[in-house]
């Protein structure tokens, strides 16, 4: 590995985990120690005797009686420190975990631990990979190929360099004892298996966006500044405040609600289909099917925009409108949705309409709202645009969630449909199930797909529910005679 004289200043890039570091480094050493730490010995690797090798299953119980906690949780901890590289293993260098049996490990140098702040540059991993790929004549990993070839392209400028670094620390390693030389291979990978992962694979040492600015400098600040910032405090002094206990009743009243459909907390029933590659819970849950499940329904009750956002509850609550002759509301809200979301030529076609169903004096729908916002509506309606219905929009949805929605929810409809619920039984897959779902895995349906049939459907109910011309279909049966 390349050697710095000077190390560059990341302080800012470790310093929010550089405390939590030192405390692993503490139990690091505490590890290391001769008579009351890990015990290690040599153990022959293929051909080659390692010195100082200890198992996983020794950490684990080392830490479970150290830190006075359960075999799990110990196993957790270890992993950690897998993870972040104090420890690595010497087989299978591919999976940073801690493993509970006989595998080996190795405590890291404190030349390759995070707290010493090298920054891992694309040519030091550039000259790794080249020395790599000397050593096994070409035959590299696949994601580290990947990487190989990236960077060879990125790096062209200076290749040349980059190989003659990579030769020259092949030869040198070369005229070091086999032991050491397998050791310091081992460390070295681990590092850049912390530090450059494979593709699509969690580091833990994956940091946010760096600050533009360092917290410590002295920044100076104009006078302009100081004015913006007075008048932004003056005016977030005068706004309305809600007292803490208000605001995390609300939130503990939110996540108990919420708790049992959250697929983070609560599985998925019949089962998840990303871990378990089984789409039943997508077939019982799709957008208009005939039976919902009862976790489906239950959601319903939460609140008018969950009713309204789930398509198979707002159909059932136009049968529950229908049934009390007060279907305008929801039609009105459903037209001012369109209207919001569909394309701008359609916009003025659209307003016009919405205005002749359900506001014009004399509408076949006519809504009930107040004068203000009716005076509003129709003022803007002169210059329609996609938001000019939002404030009828709210005045309707605000009538629906007071009345409406509380007696739908005990009405007979949605009583019903809580009786014909489903209530599916979780799926217990084993591995070999599991292994089996993933080679059968059947694709799922576009989302075009399933917006071009939602509007045939759409389209079908409009023409079903248009008035129905008497005199045309008397002339039509007149000629078919």
């Amino acid at each position: 590995m390349t050697i710095r004289t000077a190390r560059p200043n990341q302080g800012q890039h470790f310093r929010p985990r550089m405390h939590c570091l030192r405390k692993l480094e503490t139990v690091v050493v505490e590890m290391q120690d001769k008579s009351s730490g890990v015990k290690g010995s040599e153990q022959k690797l293929q051909v080659t005797t390692i010195p100082h090798v200890i198992s996983g299953k020794d950490v684990i119980a080392w830490t479970a009686n150290k830190m006075k906690m359960t075999p799990e949780e110990a196993q957790a901890f270890a992993t950690m420190l897998v993870a972040y590289g104090y420890i690595f293993p010497l087989q299978n260098h591919n999976k940073l975990v801690m493993s509970n049996d006989a595998t080996l490990y190795r405590f890291q140098t404190p030349y390759f631990w995070p707290t010493q702040k090298w920054v891992a540059e694309d040519s030091d991993y550039a000259i790794y990979l080249a020395k790599r790929n000397i050593r096994k004549k070409g035959l590299l990993e696949p994601y580290e190929q990947v990487h190989y070839n990236h960077l060879h392209k990125w790096l062209n400028h200076k290749w040349d360099f980059i190989v003659m670094q990579a030769t020259e620390q092949h030869k040198a390693g070369k005229e070091r004892k086999k032991p050491d030389r397998v050791v310091f291979d081992c460390q070295e990978r681990a590092y850049w298996m912390v530090n450059r992962p494979p593709r699509r694979t969690h580091s833990a040492m994956d940091c946010g966006p760096d600050r533009l600015t360092e917290s410590d400098s002295d920044e100076k600040i104009t006078f302009d500044q100081h004015r913006r910032m007075n008048i932004f405090y003056q005016q977030a002094i005068m706004r309305s405040k809600v007292k803490s206990s208000v605001s995390l009743g609300a939130l503990v009243k939110y996540v108990t609600t919420y708790k049992n459909h959250d697929p983070f907390l609560a599985p998925c029933l019949p089962s998840n289909p990303w871990q378990t590659d089984n789409d039943s819970y997508w077939d019982l849950n799709t957008r208009r099917v005939d039976v919902p499940t009862k976790m489906r329904v239950e959601r319903w009750s939460f609140s008018l925009f969950e009713l309204l956002s789930d398509l198979r509850g707002r159909d059932d609550f136009k049968v529950f409108l229908k049934k009390e002759f007060s279907g305008e509301n929801l039609a009105f809200w459903e037209a001012a949705e369109e209207l919001k979301w569909g394309t701008s030529s359609s916009i003025t076609a659209k307003a016009g309409t919405i205005f002749k169903t359900f506001l014009a004096p004399g509408a076949p729908r006519w809504i009930n709202i107040d004068g203000r916002t009716m005076g509003l509506t129709v003022k803007g309606l002169d210059h329609p645009h996609r938001y000019v219905l939002d404030a009828a929009q709210t005045h309707v949805f605000l009538l629906m969630k007071k009345d409406t929605f509380f007696r739908y929810l005990k009405s007979p409809v949605y009583k019903d449909i809580q009786k014909k619920a489903l209530n599916p039984e979780p799926h217990n897959f084993s591995q070999q199930q599991l292994e089996q779902n993933s080679q059968n895995r059947s694709p799922g349906i576009h989302p075009i797909i399933l917006w071009q049939q939602e509007e045939e459907e759409n389209t079908k109910a409009a023409k079903a529910s248009a008035p129905v011309d008497v005199k045309a279909m008397m002339s039509k049966i007149d000629r078919n005679k």
